[in-house]
């Protein structure tokens, strides 16, 4: 097969004029490439319009090679600069992933080709289309996927510690209630009258619902250490066994010895011991089943943040969205990762903040980036505030402002004005696509708002406004 009729072979190229093609191959050359042979390296000058004769190519971000593949092209495809494309140089690697046979025209030649060859210039143009939104669309559902998996790594982190104090307290409480039995027998050996009985649980439950309220004083250890000595010492004075494993409950509740003399004074010497042992008994339990609910609770709030987040179980069109809402799930998912670093986090949301008019999905994107970004740029024990309030503009326009402030290095005069730019990343190789920014201003303008930076060392700021209609 000739390579006018090797030509005819590629799907954009079938109903081409022949001369067209000719026009082509005359001013082009063939090259070869052995498998794994780089054709480009990141950011090379890319000076020539490619076609695959044979082969497969593969584009790479050129850190970790073949894993880090981004796309591959099959036979009969075109790669490099295509007519009135911008396109100088790529950020990623173009590999030979086997070997390959390319036909390839200079740059220099693509006006001469646009002058020439009509129906072969729009063929080509229309590749050039569909490239880029085939393109786009690959490298932004890459930026989403990452964004998720970073979602996701902090969704199992926070989960981890509820889960695992739920496994922790049930099983204590299976062992604690084993032992109810025995503490039953003392039970039914007490002497008490029903006066006596109400004058305990009384006292049992004032304590519960101050515990439940948090009415109690936070004790500094040795506030601490000193009422457990003074209530185990009483309880040895009064003769009752096991007086240090009773001491630790009823410290937790609050009990001193001031609230055991009246007790006692209720019940008497011969109930001291039953008594206090079913206090302990309850309170144990008491504040087992009070764990649980606190860590499920917790589980129970992770599960709606990420379900609001996400919109699960909503439609994906525009809609009213409360903004404040959107901003809380995100910190709630990137918890962790404040909590890692020890950062001070200032969250001011109006009471009276407006609903914007949107996409929550696309909106929830904008604060991922920023909010993960702004924490990537601080330094363990650094500062970030966010603060979001209505305002309007002098047409009158009612809009939510909404600002990210940290007090990090601050982004350089030099590359403050590319920071939007598809690809352009200060992060090292692995940890950014440079495609996050890019996406945020994208979703802005989607919504009819805009966003501006404001950067010197010690203090960078990202304003986001967004219209409410």
């Amino acid at each position: 097969m000739n390579l006018l009729e090797t030509l005819h072979q590629f799907p954009a190229l079938a109903t081409i004029p022949d001369e067209q093609l000719q026009w082509l191959i005359d001013r082009s050359e063939e090259v070869s490439y052995p498998k794994e042979a780089v054709l480009y390296k990141p950011n090379e000058p890319v000076d020539y319009l490619l076609l695959l004769l044979d082969g497969r190519i593969r584009i790479d971000s050129g850190a970790n090679g073949p894993s880090d593949e981004l796309i591959t092209y099959g036979p009969y495809s075109f790669l490099g600069v295509l007519p009135f494309s911008r396109m100088t140089s790529i950020p990623n690697r173009i590999v030979a992933e086997t070997p390959a046979r390319l036909l390839q025209l200079h740059r220099d030649d693509l006006r001469g080709l646009a002058q020439n060859c009509y129906e072969l210039t729009e063929a080509l143009v229309h590749q050039m289309t569909t490239r880029v939104r085939d393109y786009t669309k690959l490298t932004q559902q890459n930026e989403k996927m990452a964004s998720l998996g970073r979602l996701s790594a902090g969704l199992a982190h926070e989960l981890n510690n509820p889960v695992a104090a739920v496994v922790r307290s049930v099983d204590t409480l299976k062992t604690h209630l084993r032992a109810t039995p025995e503490a039953f027998k003392a039970v039914m050996n007490l002497q008490l009258t029903a006066e006596q009985v109400d004058c305990v649980t009384v006292v049992f439950f004032k304590k519960i619902d101050q515990q439940l309220a948090a009415d109690t004083h936070q004790l500094t250890l040795l506030e601490r250490t000193t009422l457990e000595d003074d209530i185990t010492d009483w309880l040895d004075d009064h003769g009752v066994d096991d007086s240090m494993d009773l001491a630790g409950p009823l410290v937790d509740y609050s009990f001193t010895v001031d609230d055991l003399e009246w007790i006692l004074e209720k019940i008497g010497d011969e109930n001291l011991a039953g008594v206090a042992n079913w206090l302990v008994n309850n309170l144990v339990a008491e504040k087992l089943v009070f764990d649980i609910s606190e860590a499920s609770k917790r589980i129970s709030t992770l599960i709606n943040s990420i379900k609001n987040y996400t919109h699960m179980d909503r439609g994906v069109g525009k809609q009213q969205i409360p903004l404040a809402e959107g901003i809380r799930n995100t910190l709630t998912l990137l918890a962790h990762k404040v909590k890692s670093k020890h950062i001070a986090l200032t969250l001011t949301i109006a009471d009276d903040l407006p609903a914007v008019c949107g996409w929550p999905g696309e909106l929830n994107q904008v604060w991922t980036n920023l909010i993960d970004n702004a924490i990537d740029a601080l330094p363990d024990g650094g500062k970030l505030e966010i603060n979001s309030q209505p305002d309007r503009r002098s047409d009158g326009v009612d809009f939510v402002l909404t600002k990210v402030i940290d007090n990090g290095t601050g982004i350089p005069d030099d590359i403050r004005d590319k920071i939007f730019e598809p690809f352009f990343t200060t992060k090292e190789i692995g940890k950014g696509t440079g495609l996050g920014l890019d996406i945020v201003q994208g979703i802005i303008k989607h919504h009819n708002g805009s966003i501006k930076v404001q950067s010197e060392p010690g203090h960078t700021e990202f304003s986001v406004c967004l219209p409410t209609q």
